[in-house]
């Protein structure tokens, strides 16, 4: 029997369980199908929230954190894998902000950088935007490559002598005895834990309603689109109308994403990728030239505003969760996975933990 048991294995679910291993832990990971592989894959990898202005300050404390996390996390996991994240610091343009004084005003009393430029700065820094009037630059501002993220932390973990993975293992129900609950089900086996933490994305919801509990969870689709580009046709993250572009180091250029109440299903469809080639011509012209490489989608985890659920499970024992982060679930990982393990380990917290509580009130 491990200490802890981490259901499901995207970006949250493995964090939470190197937390623990690190802490000398016996950890085991339930994953459905293979860790890494859904909302963790699909997602763009900035890690700030698109607009932080606009967040909860329960939302900003946690990315503030994690923001300043993930260049140690990186170097860290390249060095113990040999996979790089690619984590890169090179900033964000804003195109087109509508509310530019509440941005500045939050910058300033966040003691974090970010300026208006003039046209001839947004051309000199990306010469493929159109000459744009009244941008904002956040220079400190960094992305990682998130299906790399995901494939280091899997290595890493399987690595460890005091994690097990079980992947493609679906739970059909939980473990109790009473009040406590003592593991979790699976279609091959029964696996017991002196502590289960769900982390199941867009699908802990219906992995709580087994226990009675109503979670306020739901799946929220986006599909986004690629294009394969010459590299350094953009070199920082662009973002318009909602609407943005991310470059790798191979000239891959990423745009997303739409926001779609569409259940489970994670088709794409014409209509939105023709919005989304829309979007990527209007902030670079130039990719009117080059063809979509990819197409595809990615179930957020949708919470009713956005703050993650993050603590124990109200009428059960020895369970907690850490689960709802919408769509900043890499954003906010570093500093969740954190709190929650100071939670069950008892450590001082991270950060208050009131906000994230799964109180009534919360749990509606």
């Amino acid at each position: 029997m491990s200490d802890f048991l981490i259901v499901g294995g995207g970006v949250i679910g493995m964090m939470t369980a190197l937390q623990l291993a690190d802490a000398g832990q016996q950890v085991s990971l339930v994953e459905r199908g293979i860790c890494g592989q859904e909302a963790s894959w699909a997602g763009g990898g900035i890690v700030s929230p698109l607009y932080p202005w606009r967040y909860a300050p329960a939302i900003s404390r946690l990315s503030r954190w994690s923001e300043g996390a993930y260049p140690s996390l990186a170097l860290r996991l390249c060095e113990e894998t040999g996979i790089d994240p690619e984590y890169r610091q090179k900033g964000l343009l804003y195109l087109n902000v509508d509310d530019p004084e509440t941005a500045l005003a939050w910058a300033r009393e966040m003691g974090k950088p970010l300026e208006r430029v003039s046209a001839d700065m947004v051309r000199a820094k990306e010469n493929s935007l159109p000459a744009t009037e009244g941008t904002l630059w956040m220079p400190t501002l960094g992305s990682v490559r998130n299906p790399r993220l995901g494939k280091s932390l899997r290595a890493r973990l399987s690595a460890m002598p005091n994690v097990t993975l079980h992947e493609q293992c679906e739970v059909t129900d939980f473990v109790r005895h009473g009040e406590r609950i003592e593991g979790v089900r699976t279609v091959q086996r029964v696996i017991t834990a002196g502590h289960t933490i769900v982390c199941g994305g867009a699908w802990a919801g219906k992995l709580l309603e087994r226990l009675g509990v109503s979670l306020p969870v739901r799946p929220v689709k986006g599909q986004m689109i690629a294009y394969q580009a010459p590299p350094g046709l953009v070199r920082r993250v662009v973002l318009k109308d909602g609407r943005y572009v991310i470059p790798r180091a191979d000239g891959l250029l990423l745009v997303g994403s739409t926001l779609e109440e569409s259940g489970f299903d994670k088709t794409t469809d014409e209509d939105a990728l023709a919005s989304l080639r829309q979007s990527a011509e209007n902030i670079v012209p130039a990719l009117a030239d080059y063809p979509v490489a990819y197409h595809w989608a990615g179930l957020r985890p949708g919470s009713p505003d956005g703050v993650p659920f993050i603590g124990e499970l109200p009428g059960w024992q020895h369970i907690s969760v850490n689960a709802g982060h919408y769509r900043n679930g890499l954003v906010l990982a570093p500093a969740s996975t954190h709190l929650v393990a100071d939670l069950v380990l008892g450590r001082q917290p991270l950060i208050d933990p009131a906000p994230y509580q799964l109180t009534p009130a919360r749990l509606g």
